[in-house]
């Protein structure tokens, strides 16, 4: 699968710059990590609707060949605004560093430091490579608050920020040589401009207006509300009905392994996951054709338990069935084992936290316990994962190096691929 292209706002000596990065993707047997940029400059733009215009009208520049390009030239400019966790003021980094050790300041200079630390390494600016690996007490910062606990963190968190004092000028000069901010067409940018007032403008629309009630129409307007209400459940019952899937309590899902793409079904009764599948063995199959013609010709399986399933065969007998996979149902486990070994910050939580939830259900569909066992929080691979997708600066960060975790989170797949079969 591919990873996501995501907006970062940079703060620089020419002020705050708006680029796109993709973290680290995979082609065939090929890794990458890249930013908007072309050859030896990283672009960066003036505000979002320029870079929305830029988006939508070059494709001469590292990104275009990425999988999420012709995606990310789709969206809405409003989608192009960074977040508050991919926003860095990297000009305040001293300042910061200058502060007390609190939870929420080590939690933003070790943000800014990863973000500068991955554009050292990807537009291979020696004065940046140096910087980090010259100083590796600047790992210290994605430990929490741990580190700085008594007279020898006090000393630590010191020799921490002289060591930014000293050298940070150095590395945001380096940045700023290798950004370019290019030129933007005039037409859509301003046509990106208008999408942005507009989504603005909207969000205050929705903002809740409190009126005075006048007591004379008081009752005649609650008489009102009941009626919207009523065609509100209307409305809700027409979307269900719609929505197959929903309707029978079963979803699609699609699944990325190094064997290849599967699809195949999945519901919950009470608690306990069920999938297309019999005795803890999971039919996958390789197209949504062979799919159907599965459901339709097949009841030995463990589906056919559901009280619902007449109506999934029926619709597959006519050939009127689409598997509209959400993308909470799409797991992608290829190249996980490897990206542990490269720690929790550099992980893709999101991917992560889908492929845990994925190996946990199959395994008790299949009765077994290893998942659970292996994923506790008392196991390095359970504290691992556990500060991976919940990272919380005032808690210990585990540290490398990573190999058995990554050994164990193999094993797990390699059980769960045993129990995947191909089915058409």
């Amino acid at each position: 699968m591919a990873g996501d292209i995501v907006p970062i706002e940079l703060g620089l000596t020419e002020g705050n710059l708006f680029t796109l990065w993709a973290p680290r993707w995979r082609e065939g047997d090929d890794e990458w990590e890249a930013f908007l940029g072309l050859d030896e400059d990283l672009y960066a733009l003036n505000s979002v609707a320029d870079l929305a215009a830029f988006v939508r009208t070059n494709d001469d520049n590292d990104l275009a060949d990425h999988p999420a390009w012709e995606t990310i030239k789709q969206v809405q400019a409003v989608e192009l605004v960074p977040d508050d966790k991919h926003s860095y003021d990297l000009i305040g980094v001293p300042e910061l560093a200058a502060e007390d050790p609190k939870p929420e300041v080590l939690a933003e200079l070790e943000d800014a430091l990863e973000i500068v630390r991955i554009i050292g390494e990807v537009c291979e600016l020696t004065p940046v490579t140096k910087f980090f690996n010259g100083n590796p007490i600047l790992g210290a910062v994605t430990v929490g608050t741990t580190n700085f606990h008594g007279r020898d963190g006090v000393d630590r968190w010191v020799r921490i920020g002289r060591l930014i004092a000293k050298h940070w000028d150095d590395v945001i000069d380096a940045l700023d040589d290798v950004i370019s901010v290019p030129k933007v067409d005039a037409e859509a940018a301003e046509a990106a401009e208008d999408e942005l007032a507009a989504a603005a403008s909207a969000e205050d629309e929705d903002e809740p207006e409190f009126d005075a009630v006048d007591p004379l129409h008081e009752s005649d307007e609650e008489g009102d509300e009941d009626d919207d209400a009523a065609d509100e459940d209307d409305d809700e019952d027409e979307v269900d009905e719609d929505d197959f899937w929903a309707g029978v309590g079963i979803d699609p899902i699609r699944i990325y392994t190094d064997g290849g793409e599967f699809l195949t079904l999945r519901c919950y009764l009470g608690d306990d996951p069920l999938f297309l599948g019999r005795k803890g063995t999971i039919y996958g199959f390789g197209s949504e054709r062979a799919l159907t013609r599965f459901l339709a010709d097949n009841d030995d399986h463990d589906l056919v338990k559901l009280s619902t399933f007449d109506d999934v065969q029926a619709a597959a007998d006519t050939n009127d069935l689409e598997y509209d996979v959400l993308p909470e149902n799409v797991y992608a486990l290829q190249g996980l084992n490897e990206d542990i070994l490269d720690g929790p910050r550099r992980i893709d939580s999101r991917q992560l936290d889908l492929a845990v939830e994925l190996l946990t259900d199959a395994a008790d569909y299949a009765g077994i316990d290893t998942v659970n066992e292996a994923l506790a929080t008392t196991t390095p691979l359970g504290w691992f994962v556990d500060y991976a997708i919940n990272p919380d600066p005032k808690r210990l960060a585990p540290s490398g190096p990573f190999d058995n975790e990554a050994e164990v989170w193999r094993a797990l797949v390699h059980d769960f691929e045993d129990r995947l079969i191909k089915r058409g």
